[in-house]
């Protein structure tokens, strides 16, 4: 990819230490893909985390799943430090907001396939008007685990 700029949130200049996080390509890059082959995506939140605000009564266990598909939201954007849209619950308009550091996997409701995220990974930059999140140590990394939702 060549010429001017990028997606404006990225948050990490060229002489950054280090890389951005992968985590928003791949949501969206999963995202896009379960568009075009017709499924219905959904998002796994940690809705423990920091910056999380989802309607609380649709949490369960500490998580909550989000259809994320263009059908299901408004202004919908997947950005590098978060996802933002409007959608229904019950009837009831709710902004959404979570960020990118507590969205744990993402899946086609038809069929399962997906990808969860590692916990461990070092996440972008906030936006300059944001709070500034703790980034994890390395000795703080965990393994991945992967946990059944029905």
């Amino acid at each position: 990819m060549s010429g001017a700029g990028g997606t404006g949130d990225a948050g990490a200049g060229a002489g950054s230490a280090t890389a951005p996080s992968r985590r928003p390509y791949l949501l969206r890059a999963m995202h896009e893909w379960m568009g075009d082959a017709g499924f219905t995506p959904h998002v796994i939140v940690d809705a423990g985390r920091a910056g999380v605000e989802v309607p609380g009564a649709y949490v369960k266990d500490g998580k909550i799943v989000l259809n994320v598909s263009m059908n299901a939201t408004q202004r919908l954007q997947l950005l590098n430090h978060g996802i933002e849209f409007d959608a229904r619950f019950a009837g009831v308009v709710h902004h959404v907001r979570v960020p990118i550091s507590a969205v744990l996997g993402i899946y086609a409701r038809e069929t399962g396939e997906g990808m969860v995220f590692n916990e461990g990974e070092p996440e972008a930059p906030p936006p300059a008007d944001a709070g500034a999140p703790a980034v994890p140590a390395r000795g703080e990394m965990r393994r991945p685990k992967l946990t059944v939702v029905k």
